[in-house]
């Protein structure tokens, strides 16, 4: 088992990593019916999008002498009615370190195969920009 997730009342929940014992909460966003005063369960999937790109490319550029270290992103979530579920998914990359234009784009690449991009549906549209400096 990877986690538990615990209802606590009002629309929100927290979930814990068994292995760690990390835990965070969500709540339901204030478009449906919710305070909107943590992660919704829908953008912790948009932010893992992210988290993981940067993942896979931390442990490429480990390989290939780079350190990403201070690199951000920003995540932009867009909802669809009908039924309710993430239509588009926005990550803007603001990329740090040295790297070389041959590095840049394997670490591109790494980031477009990592697994969540894999597991979210083919209909769901993913804009993803690499910026760097």
């Amino acid at each position: 088992m990877t986690s538990t997730v615990t209802y606590l009342g009002n629309l929100r929940c927290q979930s814990k990593h068994l292995k760690s014992e990390d835990t965070f909460i969500t709540d339901a966003p204030i478009d449906n019916n919710g305070k909107g005063a943590a992660f919704s369960p829908t953008d912790t999937i948009a932010t893992g999008l992210a988290s993981c790109m940067f993942t896979m490319m931390g442990i490429k550029a480990r390989d290939l002498g780079a350190d990403l270290s201070g690199s951000t992103a920003q995540v932009t979530k867009t909802m669809a009615s009908h039924p309710r579920r993430i239509s588009q998914i926005d990550v803007v990359l603001h990329l740090k370190g040295n790297c070389d234009k041959r590095s840049q784009l394997i670490l591109e690449r790494v980031a477009n195969t990592c697994p969540v991009h894999y597991s979210l549906h083919p209909d769901i549209v993913k804009n993803i920009t690499f910026n760097w400096s």
